[in-house]
């Protein structure tokens, strides 16, 4: 028999960035696990292709097109999904774009480029969250909160300040609300990705000379695949994580470590 504590029967689970990627892993996981899914994403495609592969686990599943960049579109995104499926029992603030910066130096980098990555990975957490916990502390219940930060919060990346800075703000973000959500019975959490094989890494992953030097550091000798954030994505949504709050989740294959 499985752990009950698992069950996501009648829980309700939103992923921003949920049609590829990381999103869409969780996305999976937590329909497997009995959840109702809503996934937000800009691509319509991505979005189409991602509703297919999340109704075949069964489920009840909400596509909505939303760039969290725009804080009325995640008012209002938000504001349907509760209308439509209840309420959200946990929020993943998952969306998010990587620099452009390659090749080029801080020095070099604009005051555009900056506000474009920080306007995704950092506001948009924040219009989501915000708008995540404004719905559980209105309720009894509380809720779970949570955030893809990266690696590159907690370790030196060159020519990408502005993606370190957003998912630092994350973590700090995440460890303060912690605190103050906690009488609610909110909790929120940071998980960290390694090196993980998405849309947003391929370009990197499609040079010889990055894999060679990056790979053998990973003691799994491979990269992360979406599966891989299925698991503590069940855990965080469900009640076996009712105590668990203000943690950051590395999940690199022990990169970090080596």
């Amino acid at each position: 028999m499985a752990y009950p504590a698992f069950d996501l029967t009648g829980k309700v689970a939103l992923i921003t960035g949920g049609n590829s990627g990381i999103g869409l892993g969780m996305a999976e996981a937590l329909a497997q696990a009995g959840a109702t899914v809503a996934i937000w994403g800009t691509n319509a495609d991505k979005n189409r292709a991602a509703e297919s592969a999340l109704v075949k686990h069964g489920g009840r599943v909400l596509v909505q097109a939303c760039d969290v960049a725009d804080e009325a579109a995640v008012e209002r995104a938000f504001a349907e999904a509760v209308a439509t499926l209840g309420r959200v029992d946990a929020c993943f603030a998952n969306a998010g774009v990587g620099g452009r910066s390659a090749g080029q130096g801080f020095v070099d980098m604009t005051t555009a480029e900056w506000r474009r990555v920080l306007s995704v990975n950092l506001d948009g957490a924040f219009f989501t969250l915000r708008a995540a916990a404004r719905h559980m502390v209105s309720r009894p219940g509380g809720g779970s909160l949570v955030v893809t930060a990266s690696l590159a919060a907690i370790s030196g990346q060159a020519r990408g300040e502005h993606y370190a800075a957003s998912k630092g703000g994350l973590i700090s973000m995440m460890k303060a609300l912690a605190v103050e959500l906690a009488r609610h019975g909110v909790r929120a959490n940071a998980i960290l990705p390694g090196w993980i094989e998405t849309p947003m890494t391929e370009r990197a992953f499609a040079s010889d000379t990055f894999v060679a030097k990056v790979l053998p550091r990973v003691p799994m000798r491979r990269w992360g695949a979406r599966g891989d954030f299925g698991g503590i994505a069940v855990y965080l949504a469900s009640d076996a994580s009712s105590y668990h709050s203000g943690d950051t989740f590395v999940i690199d294959g022990a990169y970090s470590m080596f």
